[in-house]
């Protein structure tokens, strides 16, 4: 059944970064507005962090699970002149709509259901640039994990969108992702008893355990031209990164303004690891960006 495999499917938690906006000791360098929108027939619940005068603005897009916003990120991007709208995903938290994702046995990789979230995150896009009274400034996106399929389509679909940045999101079609998680069976110290060569041999020849609607970042990542970055982890054991990488350097030498940081000892939760130089990268290329568009 779909279901068995679900549970462990890019297991990106972000629940560390899941409280309530109903509180900060930071209102002098910014503000912060609950604010709700609307999404293929459904109200979404957000929170946007807006500082004084902001240089960028980002919406902060989910990994799986039952993610609600992800305030603590949403403060440190605000603390540094970014601007952020963060959300509960749909069913979850005070968002409308049917949660699909790995905790109740539902296929929440399926092409349908990360465009829908696509969707979602577009629509958010929308909801943030209009709360803004500066309009020259970059509109990016911002997520982590299966956010790495679903931001290249919500970019596509919106031209709003300026610039992506993603932490350990795969540049593989979502069979492929699976193939390597079950190779891996999460097991911390995968790397020290396989080499990329095999687990290559594996992602290419392993059968397919599960038939389903497969999603390809690469259709999306192909149109798109906006700059776009993308953080790995060496160590990563849910997506596999050496591929991701190489895919990558196939769209750099086509001209397509993408990059990707490599930090060879961390994990899958880059963002989230003791180590604070994933997000401080992430925070000065935003930065570089906003330099480099405005005229």
């Amino acid at each position: 059944m779909m279901k068995y495999y679900l549970v462990f499917i890019l297991c990106f938690s972000s629940k560390l970064f899941g409280q309530t906006a109903s509180d900060s000791t930071h209102q002098a360098l910014f503000t912060i507005e609950n604010i709700k929108f609307k999404s293929t027939g459904i109200t979404l619940s957000g929170t946007i962090f807006k500082p004084k005068h902001p240089h960028a603005a980002i919406v902060l897009v989910h990994g799986s699970g039952q993610e609600k916003r992800m305030i603590e990120v949403a403060t440190l991007l605000a603390k540094n002149g970014i601007a952020a709208l963060t959300y509960d995903k749909r069913g979850v938290g005070e968002s409308g709509g049917v949660y699909a994702g790995p905790e109740v046995g539902t296929n929440n990789i399926d092409s349908a259901n990360l465009n829908l979230l696509a969707s979602d995150a577009s629509a958010a896009a929308n909801k943030l640039s209009l709360s803004l009274r500066e309009k020259h400034m970059p509109l990016g996106l911002l997520g982590f994990s299966q956010a790495g399929w679903i931001i290249p389509m919500a970019a596509e679909q919106n031209s709003l969108i300026n610039f992506i940045v993603i932490f350990s999101g795969p540049v593989v079609t979502s069979q492929e992702q699976l193939r390597f998680q079950f190779y891996t069976s999460g097991k911390s110290n995968f790397w020290d008893m396989h080499t990329e060569a095999e687990v290559r041999e594996h992602i290419k020849n392993d059968p397919d355990r599960y038939q389903f609607s497969g999603s390809d970042p690469r259709h999306a990542l192909a149109v798109l031209k906006v700059p776009g970055l993308w953080i790995y982890g060496g160590k990563d054991i849910q997506a596999p990164v050496g591929l991701s990488i190489e895919r990558l350097d196939i769209f750099k030498a086509d001209g397509k303004p993408y990059d990707y940081r490599l930090f060879p000892f961390l994990g899958h939760n880059t963002a989230f690891s003791k180590s604070v130089d994933p997000m401080n990268t992430a925070i000065e290329w935003i930065k570089h960006i906003k330099k480099s568009m405005i005229p």
